[in-house]
């Protein structure tokens, strides 16, 4: 609070005490008061005046003060009106009760928030759990049909099992503490782990995988990593160029590990690069293709920063496109 605002917010009454001062030195002079008491009285109210309204400022500016020491040391600003000290006079009082009241008003309409959306979380989780049982029947019914349809009722299966597995992880990246471990795990485990969950539809889309230089150790969540990698190489199938690879290669820089997923495919213009990791952006290539829903670059964004993983793209529309995931040392990891 300046005392700028402070005058400004006082002018009305301020205003209505100089008109009630000129009034009473009006009625003094016309009852014959000399003009050197009317002198000494305009002096003292005004001395009176600036000692009320300044001590009244410098109260206010540190009642403002403390107030804002108290939000600021708050991590739940939600709190504030239950930690601040008794309230000073019945105004203060009385805005501090409405205060309170509407904080537990609105700390229960979120915690019922809350505990819809655990509800809906929880509900995802266990119909991705059921689904698959008939996924994996199906799976079981396709190796009794014939070469040509067997093969694309398994890549079909396949497409279904990578939707529901990308709704499974949303559902888990709004609480990933829950169920994540960080631990130590050779980068040549999640490649192969990631390659072999999508196997079919590579294979169905004649792409090749090279790697190169995966015996390295890394220290994150194994599960994650596989999801992250895994939704870099459906991308990679999706846009892919006339004569497909991938290839994955890693370089240990100290205490980090770069892994790196280059392809030759169509590429990615370079006015939507920035826009790529956003919630639902399908880009020119998705809305041609089909099939695309956004939501795969955007979830590795969002799972990358929960495991402290660096992730960037860069992309030559026709030519390729290029992802580098950079792993941390142990000795960064803040959430072992």
């Amino acid at each position: 609070m300046t005392l700028r605002e402070f005058l400004s917010d006082r002018l009305k009454r301020i205003a209505l005490q100089v008109i009630c001062a000129g009034l009473a030195t009006l009625f003094l002079f016309a009852t014959g008061t000399q003009s050197g008491v009317l002198v000494i009285l305009l002096i003292v109210f005004l001395l009176v005046f600036l000692m009320v309204n300044m001590f009244d400022f410098f109260q206010q500016r540190a009642r403002f003060l403390e107030l804002k020491s108290i939000l600021d040391g708050l991590d739940r600003k939600y709190l504030f009106t239950e930690c601040v000290p008794q309230p000073k006079g019945l105004f203060e009082r009385r805005l501090f009760d409405l205060t309170r009241l509407a904080g537990r008003d609105m700390t229960g309409a979120v915690s019922d928030a809350q505990a819809s959306q655990r509800e809906y979380r929880e509900y995802v989780e266990r119909w991705v759990h059921e689904i698959k049982a008939p996924l994996t029947a199906a799976r079981l019914i396709c190796r009794e049909l014939d070469g040509g349809t067997r093969r694309k009722l398994t890549a079909e299966l396949s497409q279904i099992e990578a939707h529901v597995e990308r709704a499974l992880f949303y559902a888990r990246a709004e609480n990933p503490e829950q169920d994540c471990v960080l631990r130590q795990v050779k980068l040549e485990k999640i490649a192969a782990q990631a390659i072999e969950n999508h196997r079919s539809l590579l294979i169905q889309n004649g792409i090749q995988v090279e790697t190169k230089g995966l015996d390295c150790t890394v220290y994150t969540d194994e599960k994650w990593a596989v999801f992250i990698l895994g939704q870099l190489l459906q991308n990679a199938a999706r846009y892919r160029g006339p004569e497909p690879v991938i290839t994955l290669s890693a370089k240990p820089l100290g205490k980090q590990v770069q892994l790196t997923v280059s392809d030759n495919g169509i590429g990615i213009p370079a006015h939507e690069l920035p826009r790529v990791f956003d919630r639902g952006f399908t880009g020119s290539n998705g809305r041609s293709r089909g099939g695309s829903t956004g939501m795969g670059l955007y979830l590795c964004r969002k799972l990358s920063g929960f495991l402290e993983l660096g992730l960037e793209i860069v992309s030559e529309e026709g030519k390729r496109t290029t992802v580098t995931l950079t792993f941390p040392a142990k000795q960064n990891l803040t959430k072992l």
